[in-house]
């Protein structure tokens, strides 16, 4: 497989394997596992998913709840590897990819700033060039030099977002169910994100709301089950998912949808 010099992303045949563990007694799991029963059940959360993304491509990868988004989206940063398959990405990956990886709960805002910028690749300097900028983006004020431990589950992720829309990266991955707050903070952060794209960076967008992805997207990736249903034109994709109106995912009563996914 020969990749340009512009190729941003590879996924070539990845899959990925979940292990749900049934929840029983020691005794139930010993006669089970006495008779020959499954104690045990893998899935695939990711299911031989082939796609490529050019330098500053802008993807709304989309799809029901359980359907492998925010796995796939772990399989791109580098945080899972995949069973089978490959991943290749080219240049520094930056994003929210789980509230507050990176933070330390005993050390201040401030001190977790650095921390996490260090996490994502920032030299020290870089940090300290772009600190009040981070700072002024988080809006946390006067909770900046408290432990990290303390701050609410909003906060913590404005801080983390706020580190990470401001690191130098070639590939921008968002899981929009992080990107928690109010409105107000919910429309800078999508602002941010459509700097992030003019600036010709790759971006990587999960999200269930079809206005915002719209709004930030020149592709569509919709998952089914683990498996790449489509892949293409933004509208299409948003046509091909079918929102029910009367499922709980509207496709545009609002484009601030807080609808978590953990797969």
């Amino acid at each position: 497989m020969s990749h340009s010099a512009s190729t941003s992303i590879v996924v070539d045949g990845v899959t990925k394997y979940f292990t749900l563990r049934y929840q029983r007694t020691l005794k139930q799991m010993t006669v089970a596992a006495v008779k020959g029963r499954e104690i045990t059940d893998t899935f695939k959360a990711v299911d031989d998913v082939s796609f490529t993304v050019e330098q500053g491509e802008s993807i709304g990868l989309m799809g029901l709840n359980g359907s492998g988004k925010s796995t796939l989206l772990k399989l791109v940063n580098g945080i899972m590897r995949p069973d089978s398959g490959k991943v290749l990405t080219r240049g520094r990956i930056a994003g929210l990819i789980a509230t507050g990886a990176g933070f330390h709960p005993q050390l201040t805002g401030r001190e977790n700033v650095f921390l996490n910028a260090a996490v994502l690749g920032m030299t020290e300097a870089e940090t300290r060039r772009k600190f009040d900028e981070i700072v002024e983006f988080a809006d946390i004020g006067r909770f900046l030099d408290t432990p990290v431990g303390n701050y609410s589950s909003g906060m913590f992720a404005r801080l983390g977002f706020a580190v990470a829309v401001h690191v130098d990266s070639d590939i921008f991955l968002a899981d929009e169910v992080l990107a928690v707050g109010d409105k107000p903070f919910k429309k800078k952060c999508l602002a941010r994100m459509q700097e992030v794209r003019a600036e010709g960076r790759t971006l990587f967008y999960v999200s269930h709301a079809a206005g915002s992805v719209r709004k930030m997207c020149d592709r569509v990736i919709v998952l089914e089950q683990g498996r790449l249903g489509f892949d293409g034109d933004v509208n299409e994709g948003i046509k091909y998912l079918k929102y029910d109106p009367d499922e709980d995912m509207p496709p545009e009563v609002d484009d601030d949808e807080d609808l978590g996914a953990d797969i």
